[in-house]
């Protein structure tokens, strides 16, 4: 079966994308924001379903731009439970802000503001559930600031692993987010804290659970 057919019957036949989540993505595109930065449809209801299965207590999501993948791990969140999203872009906020306030989950979203180097540090809570999804030349200092302070059993989820497939040939010398991807993507396989699975779903997608 040819693969964009296959993936719109996939697409087809999986939950439907909540309204809210369609009016998000709507307004991402009239803003003339870059809507391949969204979760979208068939992933959001990848990280929906997961964060149910997992049902955390705290999420952490490093990366939040207009707030689609938040309002998708929200869902799966333990009664009390909260999701904290960082990042240092405040040109998002006004967008993220709005659509969470309406979401039914607006007082378990802790939105946070600046380098998610600077602060994750700061920060007091052990995780069930990560989510890294910011700027790829990081991607090794996050998992390294985030494993220690995730629970046994805890799921890490990383995006844009396959990165529009450069990470499959030799990384120009300049090219630092493509060679940290690839010494980030190695870590994921032989790290004996995890066991990893890597899904070719729309830019790759590495689901890792913490032993």
């Amino acid at each position: 079966m040819e693969a964009e057919r296959a993936k719109r019957y996939a697409t087809e036949h999986s939950e439907p994308e909540p309204p809210l989540l369609q009016e998000l993505s709507r307004e991402t595109a009239e803003k003339g924001w870059d809507l391949r930065t969204l979760s979208g449809h068939y992933q959001g209801r990848l990280l929906a379903l997961l964060s149910k299965m997992i049902r955390p207590n705290c999420v952490l999501e490093i990366g939040t731009y207009t707030g689609y993948s938040a309002l998708c791990l929200v869902e799966g969140l333990a009664p009390g439970g909260r999701l904290i999203t960082i990042d240092k872009n405040e040109k998002w906020q006004s967008l993220s802000g709005k659509y969470f306030e309406r979401s039914p989950y607006k007082d378990q979203i802790k939105p946070l503001t600046g380098p998610a180097l600077e602060v994750i540090p700061d920060l007091n809570e052990q995780f069930d559930l990560v989510f890294i999804d910011a700027d790829k030349r990081n991607y090794v200092a996050y998992f390294n600031l985030v494993i220690d302070r995730m629970n046994p059993g805890g799921v890490l989820l990383s995006d844009n692993v396959l990165w529009y497939g450069k990470v499959l040939e030799t990384a120009k010398r300049d090219d630092i987010n493509t060679q940290t991807l690839q010494k980030f993507n190695a870590i994921l396989a032989v790290d004996k804290r995890l066991e990893t699975l890597m899904l070719p779903i729309r830019d790759g997608l590495s689901i890792s659970r913490v032993k």
